[in-house]
């Protein structure tokens, strides 16, 4: 299994600036052409780190998380990653190695590793192995729900995972849930979503969910509002609400996706 992550480096002089990326009032598109080293940022607290910003709370777009992928360097890492106590997390790992301590355990996660971190603990995460690691990183503050207890962390796996089959698609859509969507006391949900070829959305689904997709293997044509817009690994799609999308897969391997999307709570009048 191969999972995608920005290319970073720099295009000769001989590439054309034209791209496809687009920023519209209801979606944008960050092609992994894009995703190149002069748009990298760090962060305080961090060593050996470098990191991509792909979301992030916009008022009148998408405002309910943001979305980073992370590159460390061997010895890289934090001891103080999260600095806003009220915020929780997903880490999934795209290459190399990551060791995260959840409140005193010890976790190592390899490509397709998945740690959900809730509000309310203490973590670290570093780099120990001697090559690069790449993850990426979706952040939410929580809403707590009266009556609601709290989620608590766990680490698991794309492998250890079995994706459910859509309804009436004979298995060509599927999704791998690492959060069951009737748990109440998760507010948003990280799945990777799976098409085969020629897999498809039969419909153009509108919702009040926000999305972060990143593409982690193969192509699709998807719907982004009125648009067909062509995908491959490693570019993003950040949908606001009611935005409508559908997709087909495209290639002659699975297109699949980390998804971000908010539930289970009522919206804020």
């Amino acid at each position: 299994m191969t999972y995608a992550f920005p290319p970073g480096g720099l295009p000769d002089q001989s590439v054309s600036p034209e791209g496809t990326a687009v920023f519209t009032p209801a979606y944008a598109v960050l092609p992994a052409l894009t995703q190149r080293d002069i748009v990298t940022s760090y962060l305080p607290s961090w060593t050996g780190m470098r990191m991509w910003v792909l979301a992030r709370p916009m008022s009148g777009f998408a405002e309910t998380f943001s979305q980073y992928a992370v590159e460390l360097q061997p010895a890289g890492g934090s001891d103080t990653p999260e600095v806003d106590e009220e915020v929780q997390s997903v880490i999934f790992v795209a290459s190399g190695q990551v060791v995260v301590n959840i409140d005193g355990e010890r976790h190592v996660l390899e490509a397709g590793g998945y740690a959900y971190i809730p509000v309310d603990v203490v973590w670290t995460i570093w780099n120990d192995s001697n090559v690069v690691s790449q993850f990426h990183w979706i952040r939410k503050r929580y809403v707590g729900a009266e009556g609601v207890d709290l989620p608590e962390a766990f680490v698991t796996s794309d492998q250890a995972v079995a994706p459910t089959e859509m309804p009436d698609c004979d298995g060509v859509w599927a999704t791998t849930r690492f959060v069951e969507p009737n748990d109440l006391r998760h507010d948003m949900h990280v799945n990777i979503v799976t098409f085969q070829p020629g897999g498809r959305i039969p419909f153009a689904e509108t919702h009040v969910m926000e999305h972060g997709l990143y593409v982690l293997q193969g192509t699709a044509d998807y719907l982004l509002n009125k648009d067909w817009v062509p995908v491959v690994a490693g570019d993003f799609m950040w949908l606001r609400a009611f935005c409508p999308q559908a997709c087909v897969a495209t290639g002659d391997e699975p297109f699949r996706y980390l998804l971000y999307k908010d539930v289970n709570r009522h919206m804020p009048l």
